[in-house]
């Protein structure tokens, strides 16, 4: 126990913060950290996700498998995220997590094992076990895995892992550290849906948060934008970070050189999200409940039939989905051809308005676009 106690001291000392779910096995762990002194310096929570809706709930969906690498994994990455949302400081964050089958109250067909996880913003650790089946008791097992979990906890947190865990020679477990591939390289390939790069130029991916979200190319980020934004922020009560779709309904895709030069225009000012949702659907159903901010001449385009493939009741579904989703767009006016044109001038089908909220000229106008600054960049460089 002696050797616990030290790992955990240690631990406690690291300015890393956790958030931890154990499901099956791993509580012991739980008991051993708060045990000693200094545990509010690392642990911020911890999840019990035993029943079925409870571990959909940490997910967002239905596992494949509740046991396996590719569940602990799912959990220790929502772990880190939800750590992420709590830490207080820029204390580096740990998601960790364990989900086991072990003995019990009646015989089991399969193996008693455990997956263990944990993400950091690097990579994330995995140990896998099968325990030998008999060996122990559920007590027994449970220890075993606990040990387990406390040494992968410690090398999340840069200390060497030397407590012995009590295997006996017939158990040998599956020990991998896999680095996190690039953000934008795993936007692009779309095996993640979203990546939020903070003024600092620390990332995030998938991240789920209550958003006010202002959509464009930024090519490039203006003063107009930067005041709109500050203005939605003031009227929405609330962060309004920019959000860039590398997908675009009318243009190419963005390159990669593309998106890390657009990216680097919030570099110490503004979080910036990067999507492959083109369009203001899947842009509602990545983010619920979230409200856009857009111009006038954007806010035209959700009702032009064009983009439904001219199919009114196409038109009319999806904007049931986004209103059912709790999507609401803030709209600022804009000038065209000498008239500056507000929500009112937008022609909105019956029984939509409720999710619309414009803002008046005298609370936003700025007469300046982009493709204006391009030409005068255009013209300047040509002379």
């Amino acid at each position: 126990m002696k050797d616990i106690l030290r790992l955990i001291e240690t631990i406690h000392d690291k300015p890393h913060k956790l958030v931890m779910s154990v499901a099956g096995a791993g509580i012991q762990t739980v008991t051993w950290l708060l045990g000693v002194s200094g545990a509010s310096r690392s642990l911020l929570e911890v999840l019990v996700p035993y029943g079925r809706m409870s571990m959909i709930e940490l997910l967002g969906q239905e596992p494949k498998q509740y046991v396996s690498s590719e569940t602990a994994t799912a959990m220790a990455k929502a772990c880190f995220y939800r750590a992420q949302s709590l830490v207080e400081d820029g204390s580096p964050v740990i998601g960790l997590a364990c989900t086991a089958t072990i003995a019990t109250d009646r015989p089991k067909k399969g193996d008693h094992r455990g997956c263990i996880s944990a993400w950091t913003a690097d990579g994330v650790y995995q140990y896998d076990l099968i325990l030998d089946k008999g060996s122990r008791d559920r007590s027994g097992e449970e220890i075993v895995l606990s040990r387990a979990l406390l040494n992968v906890l410690a090398q999340a947190c840069e200390v060497a892992p030397d407590i012995d865990v009590g295997l006996i020679s017939s158990e040998s477990p599956k020990l991998q550290y896999i680095l996190h591939d690039d953000p934008i390289d795993s936007l692009l390939r779309g095996s993640i849906n979203s990546v939020v790069i903070k003024p600092d130029g620390t990332t995030s991916i998938d991240e789920k948060l209550p958003l006010c979200l202002y959509p464009g190319s930024f090519r490039p980020l203006h003063a107009g934008h930067e005041n709109l934004a500050k203005v939605a922020s003031e009227v929405l009560n609330s962060d309004v970070l920019f959000e860039i779709s590398i997908q675009n309904v009318d243009k190419p895709p963005l390159t990669k050189e593309e998106i890390i030069s657009r990216v680097e225009q919030f570099n110490g000012k503004h979080t910036v999200v990067l999507t492959m949702a083109e369009t203001f659907y899947k842009k509602s159903q990545l983010f619920p409940s979230s409200t856009f901010v857009v111009g006038w001449d954007t806010a035209i385009r959700l009702f032009d039939p064009k983009y439904y493939s001219d199919d009114p009741d196409l038109m009319f579904e999806i904007l049931c989905k986004m209103s059912a989703s709790g999507t609401k767009f803030l709209v600022a006016g804009r000038e065209k051809e000498g008239v500056f044109m507000t929500l009112e001038d937008v022609q909105i089908p019956e029984g939509f308005r409720r999710l619309f909220t414009g803002l008046s000229e005298d609370e936003f106008r700025a007469d300046i676009s982009s493709t204006e600054l391009r030409q005068i960049r255009k013209d300047y460089t040509e002379k």
